[in-house]
């Protein structure tokens, strides 16, 4: 038994080497134009989005209702307090009339 085979006897190497690596797209990112994509994170990030979407139309409906909720609020309460101020003015007219 030689000293190298004892050395991979001891490491657990079995002659197997480790995959070849391109050095040229590790050293350089950039140039890698070969992009892999998961489908099942592609396919999560798709669906979260439109999720998302859903999400947000939803929240812009109940915006708009709310504001038009709102705003029909404000109207009716300023045409009572407007018919509420024109009846004072009418009541004490009408009193300062019959105190003459």
């Amino acid at each position: 038994m030689s000293s190298l085979e004892g050395a991979d006897a001891l490491n657990g190497s079995t002659g197997e080497t480790f995959p070849a690596a391109d050095i040229a797209e590790e050293l350089n990112p950039g140039m890698n134009k070969n992009f892999e994509v998961d489908p099942t994170s592609s396919d999560i990030s798709t669906s979260l989005q439109i999720k998302k979407q859903l999400e947000e139309t939803k929240n812009k409906k109940k915006r708009e209702e709310k504001d038009a909720t709102q705003k029909l609020k404000s109207a009716i309460i300023v045409s009572a307090v407007v018919a509420a101020v024109a009846g004072a003015v009418f009541a004490l007219t009408k009193k300062l009339r019959e105190n003459k």
